[in-house]
């Protein structure tokens, strides 16, 4: 039985999508919706749709990857629906079908595995263009520590499962990097991301999670997952939602900041939940843990590899100043030239 997310050809990229099409098209009927359009979002982790209707609003459909199974869905949405419930926070909020689950298992072409099904309540509002202003980037601090003191105190059923971003699931990414980083990095570059590895780990193992600094997560709050509606910042897509060091979500974020723009966002953030004095130095295991993580999820797409290229000027020049112990976090660091493939 192959799995439904199968498309390692162009080809199989275009036959996954016909199946897609026909198992959203088959979903969206067993709602009480009443849509007049239906348009594809993107592959990814999930395929995604946007459900358009005249008096109901907008939903997201998604079709779940066998990555994820049906009861770590339900969870997310569990997690959804409790954060709901706290004063000021706009999440997503799933929808329950006509036979009153909020996932569905649906049947496909024979010789695929049934893939499973969530419709959302889509949170209106716009992804940012261009740079964002010091207002924006506050709020989105704001925002996640709204998130983060929210999490903390979520009581969760006993049944309730996602997935927890640490060593093992690092060392698991880690593991598809060695496979693939020939494509961008060269042998001497890798030597470096080696160390940082190596520091990285050794880094977390020293850590103590407790209920101030560890918790249930977003894990994935870039840019991409975050819309405005009157200069409010929301998240969405809590597909990668799980237990984790809070520090760990601000990554995400930091990533795409200059440095006076990551100031602001912490500024933001400890207007909510203050941090302990010493953060910073966690702060920026994160950082290059969530950067190399992401080169690991893109370094298998031969069509990410020209821009894995061109970035690694700054990743080389952040991983340096992170194996020699080098504060970076909040000061301009200028990009290295990496050695040739």
């Amino acid at each position: 039985m192959k799995p439904f997310f199968h498309f390692d050809t162009e080809e199989a990229r275009q036959s996954l999508l016909a199946r897609a099409r026909n198992v959203a098209l088959w979903a969206i009927q067993q709602y009480e919706i009443d849509w007049n359009c239906i348009r594809f979002i993107q592959l990814s982790d999930t395929i995604t749709y946007k459900i358009e209707t005249n008096t109901m609003g907008n939903y997201l459909l998604r079709i779940h990857s066998e990555r994820v199974n049906k009861e770590e869905i339900i969870s997310e949405i569990v997690f959804l629906n409790e954060l709901r419930k706290i004063e000021d926070l706009v999440v997503p909020e799933g929808i329950i079908s006509r036979n009153g689950s909020y996932v569905l298992e649906c049947e496909t072409e024979e010789g695929y595995r049934n893939p499973c099904v969530s419709i959302m309540k889509w949170v209106e509002g716009e992804h940012w263009r261009g740079e964002f202003t010091d207002s924006h980037v506050y709020n989105i601090g704001v925002m996640m520590g709204k998130l983060h003191k929210a999490s903390a105190n979520i009581d969760v059923p006993h049944n309730f499962v996602r997935p927890r971003w640490g060593i093992p699931s690092f060392r698991q990414e880690v593991t598809k990097l060695g496979q693939y980083y020939p494509r961008f990095l060269s042998s001497g570059s890798w030597k470096l991301y080696e160390k940082a590895i190596d520091k990285i780990i050794h880094q977390l193992g020293s850590m103590q999670p407790d209920a101030r600094n560890y918790g249930l997560i977003h894990a994935d709050l870039h840019s991409g997952n975050i819309v405005f509606n009157n200069t409010l910042p929301y998240p969405i897509d809590f597909g990668r939602c799980g237990y984790g060091y809070f520090l760990y979500d601000m990554a995400a974020a930091l990533l795409e900041l200059y440095p006076k723009h990551r100031w602001l966002l912490m500024q933001g953030y400890e207007s909510i939940v203050k941090l302990d004095k010493d953060y910073i130095r966690d702060l920026e295991c994160f950082f290059i843990m969530f950067m190399i993580e992401n080169y690991c999820h893109h370094s298998s797409d031969v069509r990410e590899t020209p821009s894995l290229i061109e970035e690694q000027k700054y990743a080389l020049a952040y991983i340096t100043e992170y194996i020699n112990d080098e504060s970076f976090l909040f000061k301009v660091i200028e990009p290295i030239v990496p050695e040739e493939l």
